[in-house]
């Protein structure tokens, strides 16, 4: 989640917009910086081991017909357990496929979708409640293709924020793991250089994962880099210490906020064993 760093957020701009334009317009610019969408034009090529996917379903949120574009990456063992893998904001499928990978040598197969507004899910703007609406869809795509299998939860950054949301209503997970994720925007924010602005009021999406991760009952695995400089490693101990299920948090000595998955590979090996048996 690169911008939530690079945001500065501009806390007076903030105060100006609540004084001078409604409540939408404030909201709306917040999405647009929180999510960072960047366009990517070309999708993946199928492949022998990977296929699009396509998801279809009405919004309760929108009203309107959603259809999410997804990929299904094949393992090589067709008994391998399935994974959810939610990537975060200024990312797409596209531009998190290395650490997609990463996790399907891991021993998953890994279906990643692209929430409405990036890659090929279409230009909407999204929001708190549409990207946690489209992790429904998917995890209820996977339960309904493929039913005998294991099925885990997958989060990096912002997209730890949402399996955290997604982990707490559903009864069918076999684990959540979560990676350089945060308590609440509004402690992300606090822990900038502005953070001391009283402006957190103001947020409106608040992906407050810290009040969230109690009612997670399956096993949690959190893990983060020592150096991430975006989200800070005390934002992902904090969430950990709130989990009341199973749990282990695993700190990457010298990872940032994107080379931990590359970093970590041989603790996440250890956590996976040791935490979900796998």
């Amino acid at each position: 989640m690169p911008n939530l760093i690079r945001w500065r957020w501009p806390a007076v701009a903030l105060l100006a917009a609540a004084t001078f334009a409604g409540c939408t317009s404030l909201d709306a610019q917040q999405r647009k910086w929180i999510f960072n969408v960047r366009p990517y034009a070309s999708a993946l090529e199928d492949a022998d081991d990977r296929r699009t996917v396509w998801i279809r379903y009405d919004s309760a949120e929108t009203g309107s017909a959603v259809k999410l574009h997804g990929v299904w990456f094949a393992h090589e063992d067709a008994k391998a357990p399935v994974l959810l893998y939610l990537h975060g904001a200024g990312r797409s499928i596209h531009a998190s496929t290395w650490r997609i990978e990463h996790m399907r040598e891991l021993g998953f197969s890994v279906l990643a979708i692209d929430y409405r507004g990036f890659g090929l899910s279409g230009d909407e703007l999204p929001s708190e409640s549409i990207v946690y609406e489209d992790a429904r869809a998917a995890w209820q795509w996977l339960a309904k293709t493929h039913p005998d299998s294991p099925r885990y939860i997958f989060g990096h950054s912002l997209g730890g924020a949402i399996a955290v949301q997604l982990a707490s209503e559903v009864p069918d997970a076999r684990g959540l793991i979560v990676e350089g994720t945060f308590t609440s925007i509004a402690e992300v924010f606090q822990s900038m250089k502005w953070g001391w602005l009283p402006v957190t009021a103001l947020i409106t999406q608040r992906f407050d994962s810290a009040s969230k991760i109690e009612r997670v009952k399956a096993p949690v695995l959190v893990v983060h880099g020592s150096r991430d400089g975006l989200i800070r490693p005390e934002l992902g101990r904090a969430l950990f210490e709130r989990v009341r299920s199973p749990k282990k948090f695993v700190l990457v000595d010298g990872g940032t906020h994107y080379s931990t998955n590359t970093l970590g590979q041989p603790q996440y090996r250890e956590a996976l064993k040791e935490l979900f048996g796998l």
